[in-house]
């Protein structure tokens, strides 16, 4: 256990990280650690209009295709020797080439998120999947842009390419969440579909976009944003939770918990409680999950109580 927290502790103190609040220095960090992270797309895509980098006419390129028999004007180091000397007939390969994308990061830092039970608060571990993202977007060469969002305000930034992205996603990941994180106290409504709207306009078809979100604001009409945009762009949600919210401690006295004007008294010494509890949030996540899946979007899940590269290399 000793052993355990030191290493939290040279993590935290290796990407400058305070768990609550957020500093550029932490986001920047993650730009030697972006190869962790692939950003290939998948290999099949669901409708033809998701995009994808791979483009549709044949030639030379990082991608194999097929082999076929040599056409006059073949380049001829791409004969395929092996089925050349199989067959008797010369033989080339044929390869698809990859061509650019856009790559969109949609954040989310509504109220929801600020909430940890151990390591991060679920805004910070967020904050640095969008950062892994936009590094290792730059890092593959493509154009990034995004939305960031709170109940309290938003930016939204157009595709741009090399490190000037990056940095101002960082900028803005950093100047919403201090911006959230004082008016946290406050309540206000969900500002989720109104930001899928306004990635809808700058994720033109072909986009990548990841959602980094918990995604339990959702509403009829989110979901049916999400829809939309799946049909021409490749969709992939990162869900960030927290321990918390998915099984209870033991403890030996109730605790009272407050979220804005709610209240409640939770009987942590209560081993059929905290069973139900378990029972409730797995049943919960799961069907929250499934609906998500049905929009077109794959989906991944992260934990803000480790570090982000303990997940990912795992």
């Amino acid at each position: 256990m000793k052993q355990a927290n030191l290493h939290i502790q040279t993590w935290m103190r290796d990407a400058h990280c305070h768990g609550a609040e957020l500093s550029l220095k932490e986001l920047l960090y993650y730009k030697r650690k972006a190869a962790l992270l692939s950003l290939a797309p998948a290999k099949k895509q669901n409708n033809v209009s998701a995009g994808q980098y791979l483009a549709p006419q044949k030639g030379r390129g990082m991608e194999f295709a097929e082999v076929r028999q040599y056409q006059y004007g073949d380049d001829i180091r791409s004969i395929d020797w092996r089925v050349t000397a199989r067959t008797g007939e010369a033989h080339t390969k044929l390869f698809q080439e990859e061509k650019e994308r856009p790559v969109f990061v949609f954040t989310d830092l509504s109220s929801s998120m600020f909430f940890g039970s151990q390591l991060l608060f679920k805004s910070v571990q967020a904050c640095h999947i969008s950062a892994l993202l936009a590094w290792s977007a730059s890092m593959r060469g493509d154009r990034l842009g995004g939305v960031v969002f709170s109940e309290f305000g938003h930016h939204e930034l157009k595709p741009t390419a090399r490190d000037k992205g990056v940095l101002a996603l960082c900028h803005q990941l950093v100047d919403i969440h201090q911006q959230a994180l004082l008016n946290r106290e406050q309540t206000a409504p969900s500002k989720f579909a109104d930001n899928l709207k306004r990635l809808g306009h700058l994720a033109k078809p072909g986009s990548l976009v990841y959602l980094v979100s918990d995604f339990s604001q959702l509403d009829d009409s989110s979901f049916k944003q999400l829809e939309r945009l799946a049909r021409h762009c490749e969709l992939i949600g990162c869900q960030v939770s927290d321990p918390f919210e998915h099984q209870l401690p033991a403890y030996q006295d109730a605790i009272k918990v407050t979220a804005g004007d709610n209240n409640w008294t939770l009987p942590l010494m209560d081993n059929a409680f905290r069973h139900r509890y378990a029972q409730q949030a797995q049943q919960q996540f799961q069907l929250r999950l499934e609906r998500l899946r049905r929009t077109g979007m794959q989906m991944r899940s992260f934990n803000s109580a480790v570090p982000l590269e303990q997940q990912l290399l795992r």
